[in-house]
Formats: C-alpha cells, sequence, structure tokens
C-alpha cells in the first residue's frame, strides 16, 4: 500500500512545499518517499500476506512520519484535495519529475491531488489483465467510497471527489483500456515507448495498472484516506473482491452485482460517482437500467464478506459503518458546518491520524 499525505503548517493549514528537508530528516527511512510535487510525502509499506502484517508496518511507518514532521515544525493531512490553497506546487528534484514537467506543462504544478494506492499481488500477466477488466465495473464503487475532495481552492465544488475531475485534465488518467493477453499488453507498451510517448509503465496513470516490475495489479483510483484504518478498509475490500470475482466466473458471473459495461456507459458511471459519491445514480446494464452506488455497496460488502478473513471482516465493519455513518467527503462538509473554517477542516483531519498513530 502507499498512501500520499498533504504537509501542512499546523497554524495556518496550509500546504507547506516540506518534502526535501523531510527526507533529510527520515534519511534512515526507505519507506518515506517523495511524490511528484513538495507539498506530499508518501508512505509505503513492504509486502505483506495479511491484513494485520500491513496493519503493523504502516502505523510505525507512519509514526516515525508524523514524529518527524512535528520535529520540523510540519503536520500531516490525509484528504485528496487540499481544502483552500491556490499556490501552484513546487515539483520535487529529480530526472523523472523533470521529463513531466516538460511533458505536463501548466498541469504539472497545479494538479494538486493526493491518492491511496493499493498493490495486489497476481500470480500471472494474464491473470492481472483478467482480474483488471473484471474489476473495471466497480471503478465508481471505489471512487465513492474513498471520496474525500469536496473541497477545492476555498469552494466547495458540490462534488465528492473533484480530485477526479482534477486528474481528467491529463492524458493517461482514467478507466484503462482491455486487454485480453500479456503479449497485447507489451505490444502497446512497446509501440507508445517506439512512438516516444511514453518510457515505461509508470508514465501511465490508469485507475488500475498492471506493474510488471513488481509482480502486481495496482489500483490507484481511491482518494487519499484521513487514517490508515480508512486506507485498509479498501485493501480489505479489493482482497474480498478479487476472491469472490474468482468464484463468479464463468456461469456464476450471473451472482455479481456489477458486469462489464460499455466503455461510454462505464465513463458516465465515473463522473456521478465522483459528483453524487455514494448516493450516484448507475448505469447497470446495456438496458439502461438504473441503480445506485449505495444498493451496489451494501450488495457488494454483503457478498465479499462472507469470504472474509478475520482480520478482513473487522476493516470492511469499518467501510459499513462509514457508509452508514458518513464517508471522508461527508465528514469534510459536515465539520465545515460545524466550524465554518476550512482550516479547521485540515486540523480535524490532522488531529485524526496524529490520534490514531501518533
Amino acid at each position: 500500500m502507499e498512501m500520499e499525505f498533504q504537509l501542512v503548517d499546523p497554524c495556518s493549514g496550509d500546504l507547506v512545499d516540506g518534502i526535501v528537508p523531510l527526507l533529510r530528516e527520515c534519511a534512515d527511512h526507505e519507506a518515506i518517499k517523495p511524490e511528484f510535487i513538495q507539498n506530499t510525502v508518501e508512505v509505503v509499506s513492504p509486502p505483506a500476506l495479511t491484513l494485520t502484517e500491513l496493519e503493523g508496518a504502516m502505523r510505525s511507518r507512519i509514526r516515525e512520519l508524523l514524529h518527524s514532521c512535528e520535529r520540523l515544525g510540519m503536520a500531516v493531512c490525509g484528504m485528496g484535495t487540499h481544502p483552500f490553497s491556490v499556490r501552484p506546487a513546487l515539483v520535487s528534484p529529480g530526472s523523472r519529475y523533470r521529463s513531466q514537467i516538460k511533458a505536463a506543462g501548466w498541469l504539472s504544478r497545479n494538479q494538486v491531488t493526493f491518492a491511496t494506492h493499493v498493490h495486489l499481488g497476481m500470480p500471472s500477466g494474464d491473470e492481472a489483465l483478467l482480474v483488471m477488466r473484471e474489476l473495471k465495473p466497480y471503478l465508481p464503487l471505489l471512487i465513492a467510497l474513498s471520496a474525500s475532495s469536496p473541497f477545492w481552492h476555498g469552494d466547495d465544488t458540490r462534488f465528492a471527489a473533484f480530485r477526479q475531475r482534477v486528474l481528467a485534465t491529463s492524458r493517461s488518467y482514467g478507466p484503462p483500456p482491455d486487454f485480453h493477453r500479456w503479449a497485447g499488453f507489451e505490444r502497446f507498451l512497446t509501440t507508445m515507448r517506439q512512438a516516444r510517448m511514453l518510457e515505461g509503465i509508470r508514465d501511465i496513470h490508469w485507475d488500475l495498472r498492471p506493474r510488471a516490475d513488481l509482480g502486481t495489479l495496482e489500483v490507484r483510483v481511491m482518494d487519499a484516506q484521513p487514517t490508515l484504518a480508512d486506507a485498509l478498509s479498501f485493501v480489505a475490500l479489493l482482497r474480498t473482491l478479487i476472491r469472490f470475482l474468482r468464484h463468479t466466473r464463468g456461469a456464476a458471473s450471473q451472482d455479481r452485482p456489477l458486469g462489464a459495461l460499455f466503455w461510454w456507459y462505464l465513463k458516465e458511471n465515473c463522473f456521478w460517482a465522483s459528483r453524487h459519491g455514494i448516493d450516484a445514480p448507475l448505469i447497470l446494464n446495456d438496458d439502461g437500467d438504473l441503480g445506485t452506488l449505495r444498493q451496489i455497496a451494501r450488495s457488494t460488502l454483503d457478498r465479499v464478506g462472507s469470504i472474509a478473513l478475520k482480520d478482513e471482516q473487522v476493516a470492511l465493519h469499518r467501510l459499513m459503518r462509514n457508509l452508514q455513518e458518513g464517508l471522508p467527503y461527508e465528514r469534510q462538509r459536515r465539520s465545515y458546518r460545524r466550524s465554518g473554517s476550512l482550516p479547521g477542516v485540515v486540523r480535524q483531519r490532522c488531529e485524526a491520524l496524529s490520534q490514531e498513530c501518533g
């Protein structure tokens, strides 16, 4: 798992371009890494076989990050966008980032967004592509459940996951195309390299991305989460959902809450998930039948819960509780209604992470 966090001033709540001094402070901690922009820090886990193992590793790493930031006069916050900062970001040092500036131009300093990424180990390239195809209909569900970016540049955007709309301005974000064999995916990469459109798979930012170098399928669609427990709930959901999809292949696929869709219908579903969050309408099939993401969420959680391991069940219960009591974007809006202060929203998110892992 990779959790991106905002580096913020503990008093003003505004973003701080603090990654360079933080990396010096954390020189002995390889799991604390830079990202493209200097107001972002990424905490990376080791490979883990269980959710309990993953939680232990991430908790200690986040604790070290919090202590290091405190020594430097910074705080750490988990949200998909910053609520009120308008200043263009500084790009982190490094040759790869300099190349990205040339490719992205103005966007490189203004796509100030933050995400949670989960890598899922795959036995083969063909299986990774099959799981990628099977997960695509569930992208709107992941967008809605993880949505934590309702505010942008001081305004309530009326979106649950405005981060999705910011990233949509770039060329390589969004749902991936379908590939049915690994050889076809490799041909695609070869063509793109020969055309000098990319150097490698890391230059593509699809919501679902095969990583041959790691042996994983990377799920990249989720907003940054306010706490480790919130992030772990998505690891549990993805692990159990993949088991469920494997159990319902072939004739049993009719038992799935969501099936494959024409690409434009999926695009519409993703948009409305980012707009309305868990209460978004959802195109279910080619006949134009509609459901709601809340209905699909409950159905999916009920089905995968029956095959969850004990530690995964605890994490899924948290996701169900969030569904009932308030998802991250709803909690942010509730906090703003109470305080009338966007800096107060930031400070509350900082406190939640500090209380959990500090």
